[in-house]
């Protein structure tokens, strides 16, 4: 299936020269003047070296068939993070490379897609956005508006985030899992 190059994102499996790839960052650049383009660092599937690759933006690119399912995490072991299909009760194992930086987000029960092709787990794909629990963070400061200054915190997965200032230490606040970006404060 094809599919326009700026519409390729995180976990997304392209198909060049034969070659299955998962796309670990995608950012669509606009300059003033010239051709808009779309860049890519993706992971080839079958040995796992890297690979950066740039399109215009409006350029066609493979979209590989993969069986893409919603799943729940289940735990870590020495063999890797394990899944199960809720439909099914069916356990998948995925490899610690193929989770790489997800893992923080993984907590008992949290609903991901895992992208798999021919059997074998190839990509992750997190929920865009998860409550997670203030640990640690600056008191607040009396007087300090609430304009564009934030502060540091660290979240109870050991994530470090920027936070506005009226937000204290055991919080429950909603953050983005793309860039760990501070969303709100949690509504629960």
């Amino acid at each position: 299936m094809k599919v326009i190059a700026s519409s390729l994102r995180k976990g997304n499996v392209v198909e060049l020269e034969g070659k299955l790839y998962v796309v670990l960052t995608a950012e669509n650049f606009h300059p003033g003047k010239g051709t808009p383009t779309t860049s890519i660092d993706m992971r080839r599937i079958a040995d796992g070296v890297k690979v950066s690759e740039r399109w215009r933006t409006t350029e066609m690119v493979e979209k590989a068939t993969v069986d893409e399912r919603e799943y729940d995490f289940l735990y870590e072991d020495g063999e890797g993070y394990h899944f199960m299909n809720p439909d099914n009760y069916e356990q998948v194992t995925v490899s610690a490379d193929v989770v790489g930086n997800s893992k923080v987000f993984l907590n008992e029960g949290i609903k991901v897609f895992l992208k798999t092709f021919e059997g074998v787990a190839i990509a992750i794909e997190l929920p865009q956005k998860v409550t997670v629990e203030i640990t640690e963070t600056e008191p607040v400061v009396k007087g300090q508006t609430a304009s564009s200054s934030y502060k540091p915190a660290i979240c109870s997965n050991g994530l470090r985030i920027m936070v506005p200032p009226h937000i204290g230490a055991g919080t429950r606040v909603v953050i983005s899992t793309d860039d760990y970006a501070y969303q709100e404060r949690a509504k629960d």
